[in-house]
């Protein structure tokens, strides 16, 4: 069975929720974040000590984004992965990786600097610096939302599970309150579908290891 270590909206929520939408059996290992501070023992799984860590039997996975394209590509459903007969299958690979390299990528440094360091090393400047840059790549899911209701391929994908993590992350942060209208509309597609709210219930008792 597959076995995903995973904390409370960390960026393994993408691959939690790909987990549902696959309608796929699992194993949930619930860890406090972040993870190689509170639970050194963790490093035994993972030596990178982050997370998600997906166990999917002599398959080991650690990036988020490549969890949501082996899942999508692998057990399907087949909508959920687009592959390279279909026009958009580039623009389908890019999105999944903007999700992550140019949206996520930002706020784990207002993260770090706003939360995660001691008092002492906190750097605000730095942080509003990161928040501003995450900000202006918005604009490329901006423009595509304008006159599409997914991000590729005109249906749901993994690649807009990528996305959708990032501003479930810039909420948590509150980098984007209010969102923007055409985000806004976004935002309240995704997070209706039904396996994003059993992903949601699924970590609840996270809280407890909190």
């Amino acid at each position: 069975m597959i076995r995903l270590y995973h904390c409370r909206d960390a960026r393994s929520f993408r691959a939690l929720w790909m987990l549902e939408e696959c309608g796929l059996d699992y194993e949930l290992e619930l860890l406090p974040f972040p993870p190689r501070w509170k639970k050194p023992e963790y490093l035994e799984e993972n030596p990178l000590g982050t997370i998600p860590l997906l166990i999917d039997g002599d398959t080991r996975m650690t990036e988020s984004a490549a969890i949501c394209e082996y899942l999508a590509a692998k057990y399907g459903p087949k909508e959920l992965h687009v592959g390279p007969d279909e026009p958009e299958f580039g623009a389908y690979l890019n999105a999944l990786h903007y999700g992550e390299a140019t949206l996520t990528f930002p706020q784990t440094l207002v993260l770090r600097y706003t939360r995660l360091e001691p008092e002492e090393r906190r750097q605000p400047v730095v942080a509003e610096a990161y928040a501003k840059w995450f900000l202006g790549r918005l604009t490329a899911l901006e423009t595509r939302l304008a006159s599409h209701e997914y991000v590729a391929a005109d249906r749901f994908t993994a690649a807009d599970v990528s996305v959708t993590y990032a501003l479930l992350l810039a909420q948590a942060l509150d980098i984007l309150k209010p969102l923007p209208d055409t985000l806004q509309t976004y935002w309240d597609r995704m997070s209706v579908r039904p396996a994003f709210k059993r992903a949601k219930d699924a970590q609840k008792p996270a809280a407890e290891v909190l």
